[in-house]
């Protein structure tokens, strides 16, 4: 669809496009193109039936009300807690149990395999857990000394 489009939330909080022509597209889900590497780029909506309605290239480029509404629904989606202190590990092998303390509070997951730790662009980390919560370290190297050398054990 080109053109300019509305986006407004119905009574039930679903995301709705609205088309230049009238036409309402309920339920419409925005998609990063890039979530990990330019989270604040181009982006899809996309219809309850999984096909692409709105290609962005640039979400800056929207009317501030639209990249509200969008920025709303992506945070609601995009639960990952940035990992600030490693503070234990069950073990060196996997599964371990970590305890950590990050942006949302302290916790502990489960580390299933080291290959659910992913090395990111400028030293960042993204480590997944045994149930599916993202963590994120934008600089490794930033850790103080001890969480530091936690890490290391698995990288």
């Amino acid at each position: 669809m080109s053109g300019s489009f509305k986006l407004e939330r119905d009574g039930f909080g679903h995301l709705v496009l609205i088309e230049a022509e009238g036409v309402r597209h309920v339920g419409v889900v925005p998609v990063r193109a890039f979530p990990l590497s330019a989270p604040g780029e181009s982006l899809s909506l996309v219809g309850s039936e999984g096909r692409e309605l709105v290609w962005i290239d640039r979400v800056a480029d929207l009317p501030e009300p639209i990249r509200a509404l969008l920025a709303e629904d992506l945070a609601a989606r995009d639960f990952a807690p940035t990992l600030l202190k490693l503070h234990k590990v069950s073990s060196f092998g996997v599964p371990s149990t970590w305890t950590v303390s990050t942006d949302r509070g302290d916790t502990q997951f489960v580390l299933k395999a080291e290959e659910d730790i992913r090395r990111l662009e400028d030293g960042a980390l993204l480590i997944a857990s045994a149930h599916g919560v993202q963590f994120r370290i934008p600089d490794a190297k930033a850790l103080d000394r001890a969480s530091r050398r936690l890490l290391e054990r698995f990288l």
